[in-house]
């Protein structure tokens, strides 16, 4: 249960320290393993495509390598260096109260300063927010929580638990190793989709592989998000219309992942998502998402947090328990 033990405790390490700023931090070092193997690749005879797809090799060996020898090496020192080890890499992997707090801080910006608002909220979106009025702002900020919640809570528990459960033939410490390099890898490719993953001329065929890889490993984390919020919105919502609009609308979003729980949450909180974005100069039209019973106030972003932290709640549980439920079947 020692796997159960660093879950848990990555958990409660995330929720009350987030991510400081004067804490380093892994993702940002594959940031600049990222940067740097692109610089590499570049400069070789090959198609965008095939630079594209060598980045990635390259990137996620560097970062298995990196987990196998801060893993061997801390191992090797100490008992409790290896279990702090572990514990310090998958906590890093998480950004539930990240996610939290910068919703609502722009919720706090929404009551005293619109300007403050749009500056907020585009630190959490890619869209431009220099013009949004006050209902946009509040849609763009549930929109960026409720598909977060998969890529910076859900998926990284999801593929640890894997790791976890892939360890478990053989045994020892090695549940927790290949759960800490599990969700690192998933990090890893979900990084380069951030950097990578553009559609303009620079990146459109360089990106593709990050890209389609990041919709492989989010697939099934997505899917686990929608229809946790849906049972969430039993404690904060309405989880027939949740469900409802999951069924209805899931599929209308360009991503083939961030439909699921975006639409979970529109149907949960009764407002409409999606319409129309700018991004960098270009206006995107995005379907819409759920129904407008009613207009969008900023109450709703407290209440998509809600959302996400009983539904992260639940996947959590719902891991571990998937987890026991292996290593008793393993162990006979």
């Amino acid at each position: 249960m020692s796997f159960l033990f660093v879950l848990w405790s990555a958990c409660l390490l995330d929720l009350f320290l987030g991510d400081p700023p004067w804490l380093p931090h892994p993702i940002r070092l594959i940031g600049r393993i990222c940067e740097t193997v692109e610089n590499f690749t570049r400069q070789l005879p090959f198609s965008k495509k095939n630079m594209g797809r060598l980045t990635v090799v390259l990137v996620l060996a560097s970062v298995g390598l990196g987990c196998g020898l801060i893993f061997s090496l801390s191992l090797f020192l100490s008992q409790l260096l290896f279990w702090l080890a572990a514990l310090f890499l998958l906590y890093t992997t998480l950004a539930a109260r990240d996610l939290i707090c910068h919703a609502i801080r722009v919720h706090e910006a929404l009551v005293t300063d619109l300007v403050e608002a749009r500056q907020r909220v585009g630190m959490i979106v890619g869209r431009d927010t220099t013009k949004l009025d006050e209902q946009e702002i509040i849609r763009a900020c549930v929109e960026s929580v409720a598909e977060n919640m998969s890529d910076g809570i859900i998926a990284p528990l999801f593929w640890a638990t894997c790791g976890a459960v892939t360890g478990l033939i053989f045994g020892g410490v090695w549940p927790v190793i290949c759960a800490g390099t599990a969700a690192m890898a998933y990090k890893a490719v979900n990084t380069m989709d951030s950097m990578f993953g553009y559609k303009n001329d620079k990146y459109l065929e360089f990106g593709n592989c990050p890209a389609k890889l990041d919709d492989v490993l989010n697939y099934l984390p997505a899917r686990i998000s929608g229809i946790a919020l849906v049972v969430a919105a039993t404690m904060g919502g309405s989880m027939k219309q949740s469900l409802l609009i999951l069924l209805r609308d899931r599929k209308k979003h360009a991503s083939p992942n961030a439909g699921w729980p975006e639409a979970a949450a529109a149907g949960a909180l009764g407002i409409q998502l999606g319409g129309e974005s700018w991004y960098f100069g270009k206006l995107s039209r995005k379907p819409l998402l759920g129904d407008a019973l009613r207009p969008p106030v900023a109450e709703d972003i407290l209440r998509a947090n809600r959302l996400v932290r009983d539904a992260s709640i639940l996947c959590l549980v719902l891991f571990s328990i998937s987890y026991y439920c292996f290593v008793s079947v393993c162990t006979g």
